[in-house]
């Protein structure tokens, strides 16, 4: 963070705030409604834009006092009684960033997704009714099935009048109420033919994102919840299909779909995660013979020698170790994870944590937690907003839980949330608090920079009980911090922290101790008159 200068700051706390408010929801609209009104109304004073943080006053009905964490968003805080981000916090971040931007643009392209929808509902309604019309419903064919699905998608999505991509999860409604319509009357059939659409939708609409050369945020923004929606209904069609006696010559069908579910791991350089995610699922749950395995295995590896040097071979990479696993190929598999980078293959080890987990296959799943955690910091680092870092955080120690709980594994657990502080902060306090280990606790607060009143008083008073010399140290530390701000109230703060010292010295029976800290401490401030007039005000030192 040291290296990044203020507007760049400025610029990631923006992100991040987009990436928590979205358009869609009532209440967020709401919020940045009240925060807009209150920033052009004048009412953020004091405003102050520091390394770590951005502080201001908000004249509201009461004044209250923000700040903006620029590391951090759990740590932003506001003296008002609303959780979470309040009206205040987004008037200040507006303030702020008027200082290297337009508040009016940022505003605009938040809520950009709305505008076209509108203009296409009828169109759309009416191109669907006409391809029904045309088309009517289609027996059982793969050919055909998939020949319908591109035609349709061309006509209604590759239509050069629209071109905006927040009118594209729209115009796929539209194309997907179409497809749905020409389905086979056979439920089995049906649930084949809806998750052989879902493929080849899924890959059609992965090129178009490429060739319109919409911007990762855009399509983030857009239309990935249609990419997520996609791989929803594929899981439960996969779970439906699992459970039905199925047509004998369902498995020619299978074997063309088992092709089409290859290309996903190439037909595009963006949406890497979904298009791994939905190869997964799909081999996990319906691609289940031993011989395809093998099969794909031989598929893989020969679309690695062939891949030019432009050419992404991170998911054919993933694949392999997913087939691997499957085949319970363990050793290889730990041995490819360990080859690749940690920002690319921390995040789908997860899968397989769960996959092995789920079917409590301790003795296959330790080494992976293993080389998982190690892992853990090197992708942490790599993740750009605090929000992106808790959130993995929570589903990485969530993931490992079921193992550490079976074959207590506690120092395993421990090394999980070493590796990902300050993210595991919560977890890991609560954890060192109820084993007693409060040395440690006292360490974990030093890490992340309380101060001593910072902490929560009913933590305090257990340890000022039952272990008290381990808040010496934070004390000391919290005094000093105080005296180095050379102020009036910094000063004051300092005195309260060294009296409390002082009645812990005593408590400990160490007031010798505490004597010749309080000498040298007077000694090395001399030249701060300020800070001596307070210590004898207090009667720290006497007149």
């Amino acid at each position: 963070m040291e290296s990044t200068t203020a507007n760049d700051r400025i610029e990631l706390l923006s992100e991040e705030i987009k990436d928590l408010l979205h358009p869609h929801d009532v209440d967020d609209v709401k919020l940045v409604q009240k925060g807009l009104m209150l920033y052009r109304q004048g009412m953020v004073k004091q405003l102050q834009i520091w390394n770590a943080q951005i502080t201001a006053m908000v004249q509201d009905v009461t004044p209250c006092h923000v700040k903006l964490n620029f590391s951090h968003l759990s740590l932003n805080s506001c003296t008002c009684p609303h959780e979470g981000l309040c009206r205040h916090q987004i008037a200040v971040f507006f303030a702020a960033y008027s200082r290297v931007g337009s508040v009016a643009e940022w505003v605009a392209e938040w809520r950009e997704p709305m505008k076209e929808k509108n203009d296409i509902a009828s169109w759309g309604l009416q191109k669907a009714k006409d391809l029904i019309k045309a088309n009517g419903v289609m027996k059982p064919d793969y050919a055909r099935w998939v020949e319908s699905f591109e035609v349709s998608f061309d006509t209604i999505l590759n239509s050069k009048k629209y071109s905006s991509p927040f009118i594209i999860a729209e115009l796929f409604n539209i194309y997907e109420r179409r497809i749905k319509a020409s389905a086979p009357v056979e439920k089995e059939w049906r649930l084949l033919y809806e998750l052989v659409g879902i493929v080849v939708s899924f890959k059609k609409l992965a090129v178009l994102t490429v060739q319109s050369g919409f911007a990762e945020d855009v399509v983030r923004r857009a239309y990935l919840s249609v990419f997520h929606n996609l791989i929803e209904d594929a899981d439960e069609l996969v779970l439906k299909i699992g459970v039905q006696s199925l047509p004998f010559d369902f498995d020619e069908f299978i074997l063309k779909l088992k092709d089409e579910v290859f290309e996903l791991l190439t037909v595009s350089s963006d949406l890497e995660q979904e298009r791994i995610y939905l190869y997964r699922l799909l081999w996990s749950n319906l691609f289940k013979k031993k011989e395809w395995r093998e099969q794909e295995i031989v598929l893989i590896n020969d679309r690695m020698k062939s891949l030019e040097d432009w050419e992404n071979p991170n998911p054919l990479m993933v694949a392999g170790i997913h087939i691997s696993i499957l085949q319970q190929k363990d050793e290889l598999a730990v041995d490819l994870i360990s080859k690749m980078d940690d920002k690319v293959i921390t995040p789908y080890m997860l899968h397989w944590i769960e996959l092995l987990s789920q079917t409590k296959a301790w003795k296959r799943v330790g080494p992976l937690i293993e080389l998982f955690i190690s892992k853990l910091k090197g992708y942490l680092d790599f993740l750009r907003t605090y929000h992106s870092c808790a959130s993995f955080t929570r589903s990485a120690l969530k993931a490992i839980t079921p193992y550490i709980s079976e074959n207590g594994k506690a120092e395993l657990y421990e090394r999980a949330m070493l590796s990902t502080l300050p993210y595991s902060y919560t977890e890991y306090e609560h954890s060192l608090f109820e084993r007693k280990q409060f040395d440690k606790w006292s360490d974990l607060q030093a890490f992340m920079g309380w101060n001593f009143y910072d902490l929560p008083r009913e933590r305090v008073k257990v340890i000022e009980k039952e272990k008290p010399e381990v808040l010496l140290g934070m004390l000391h530390q919290s005094a000093l911090n105080e005296i180095n701000q050379k102020n009036r109230s910094s000063y004051k703060a300092a005195v309260r922290h060294l009296k409390k010292l002082r009645t812990l010295y005593k408590k400990t029976k160490r007031v010798d101790d505490w004597q010749y800290f309080l000498d040298s401490l007077m000694e090395k401030t001399k030249r701060l008159r300020a800070f001596h007039e307070e210590c004898r005000r207090s009667k720290l030192i006497e007149e």
